[in-house]
């Protein structure tokens, strides 16, 4: 049964709200090894416990505030080396739509993708996903521009 609020993107890289403690085990079994959250209060307890390494990336959700790209850039970072081992990835904000989006384009930029192609996906796979927005889009098309530039400062 899918978990509530949860998206699959690909086989190692999910979306999801603001994780639940009572969904632990179910994101253990996707072999979810690291949380980047993009909230700007961290998950609960059991989420900076093994077998989970959690990243905190916090940032607003406002055009007025733009998501830091260093922060991108380190989730993107950190997220690469759990796929190279075999570990899946969960990007989360409040409720999956801006932030937790912008920082999964951003890993799949980091795997090869170009942003249209990781925000095309993303939204077929999450239909709530909003990469378009006037505040996400252009965070997302600069982390592909610096990333293919190796300007990853």
């Amino acid at each position: 049964m899918p978990i509530p609020h949860i998206s699959k993107i690909t086989d190692f890289l999910y979306i999801s709200a603001y994780p639940e403690e009572r969904y632990r085990d179910d994101l253990v079994a996707l072999n979810i090894h690291l949380i980047l959250s993009m909230s700007l209060q961290p998950p609960k307890g059991a989420f900076w416990e093994p077998p989970f390494h959690l990243l905190w990336l916090p940032s607003f959700d406002s055009p007025y505030l733009p998501i830091p790209q260093a922060n991108l850039r380190r989730g993107a970072a950190a997220a690469l080396a759990v796929i190279k081992s075999g570990g899946s990835v969960l990007t989360h904000c409040k409720q999956g739509v801006h932030r937790g989006v912008a920082m999964a384009c951003c890993v799949l930029i980091a795997t090869g993708m170009t942003a249209y192609e990781a925000m095309e996906l993303v939204r077929e796979k999450r239909p709530i996903a909003d990469p378009y927005a006037e505040h996400i889009e252009p965070r997302i098309r600069k982390f592909e521009r610096e990333w293919q530039s190796g300007s990853r400062r």
